[in-house]
């Protein structure tokens, strides 16, 4: 039960529109699907976009199952440096491959909803969405950087633009509904890729999701309350608010988030910024053994509170699979019971 100063929080917010589910952590899933090893590949689930196709599709399709209403291309670890050096693939295949995994999305999307249809049930409108997955620079380097934010100082914004710029142009051409830059270390990766979505790519959506190390900072040190708030004021300076889908945290301890929204929700004053969370398990990877150690949590028994305190996606990263996702749809069903009657998909589509 939450302090009596949070409730009164709460009671002081205007009515939220209806809450939505984003899927779970894709190459976690995907390790149930393949032979091989996802974790610790240079490509991570990348690759499989190239080497089995159909496991990438029905990937998709065990969140969409368990009610997912968005879901993320396998474009996370995709670059074009990457896939040449570890594919042997030219420039212009790089990007083909980056294109196709739009379209891996795209048709799982489409087997799911002639699942629904058969089935008789009610299709939603606009539903489900796919969203373009934009990791960090530093995911592409394969030295853990995306977790430490150790290139910021190393690196300009006009660089880290241009390094995105393919992947985001790639998957806007192909057919998204939006952009998921995400598991951002720093401050200034995510006002770099905020600033291009804004100036470059008109009416995108898209959410801006930050990797903390603790409850009160980011990656590399910095706080997590006022790299968020920087990004809101860009988004307000354009006058972009209905882009934006939201500001928030993935791939954290679950046990970070409560206090680290706490933190924005204190700097933005009288704003109220749409927030995004998808934690993991709490679970740390070991990269030396290979392996996943800790006790992971049950996400699902976090979502009441990030939604009071303004979450309006929620979902899972690493290690939160589909019978999790399950768990916070029932959850989140249950909490949109009395919510604002506002079009579901008003504020994303």
């Amino acid at each position: 039960m939450y302090a009596f100063e949070e409730e009164n929080e709460n009671q002081n917010r205007p009515e939220q529109p209806r809450v939505l589910v984003k899927c779970g952590g894709f190459s976690s899933q995907l390790a149930h699907n393949v032979d091989e090893k996802v974790d610790g590949d240079p490509l991570w689930g990348s690759r499989f976009d190239a080497t089995n196709p159909q496991a990438v599709i029905k990937t998709h399709l065990d969140f969409l199952r368990s009610g997912a209403d968005i879901i993320l291309t396998n474009t996370y670890q995709s670059s074009v440096e990457g896939f040449m050096k570890y594919l042997a693939l030219t420039r212009e295949q790089s990007v083909a491959l980056i294109e196709k995994s739009v379209h891996l999305t795209q048709q799982a999307k489409a087997q799911y909803l002639k699942e629904i249809l058969q089935s008789g049930e009610i299709i939603k409108p606009f539903f489900p969405l796919i969203l373009a997955s934009i990791g960090p620079y530093g995911a592409h380097l394969h030295d853990g950087s995306e977790y430490s934010g150790s290139y910021a100082d190393k690196i300009s914004k006009e660089k880290l633009q241009d390094w995105h710029r393919t992947r985001i142009e790639t998957c806007l051409l192909a057919g998204v509904d939006g952009l998921a830059a995400e598991t951002l270390p720093c401050q200034l990766e995510a006002l770099a890729i905020t600033e291009s979505i804004l100036e470059n790519y008109t009416n995108v959506k898209f959410w801006v999701s930050f990797q903390c190390k603790d409850d009160t900072s980011l990656a590399d040190g910095e706080s997590f309350a006022e790299a968020a708030l920087a990004v809101w004021r860009m988004v307000q300076a354009y006058k972009a608010q209905t882009r934006l889908l939201g500001i928030g945290v993935n791939c954290v301890n679950p046990t970070f988030v409560t206090p680290l929204l706490r933190s924005l929700n204190a700097a933005a004053g009288l704003d109220r910024i749409p927030l995004v969370v998808y934690s993991n398990r709490g679970e740390i990877y070991d990269s030396v053994r290979g392996e996943w150690t800790g006790t992971g949590e049950d996400v699902a028994k976090f979502v009441p509170e990030w939604v009071r305190l303004g979450a309006r996606v929620v979902g899972g990263c690493c290690r939160v699979y589909p019978d999790d996702v399950l768990k916070i749809r029932k959850c989140v069903d249950s909490l949109n019971i009395g919510y604002s009657a506002e079009s579901p998909q008003s504020h994303i589509v």
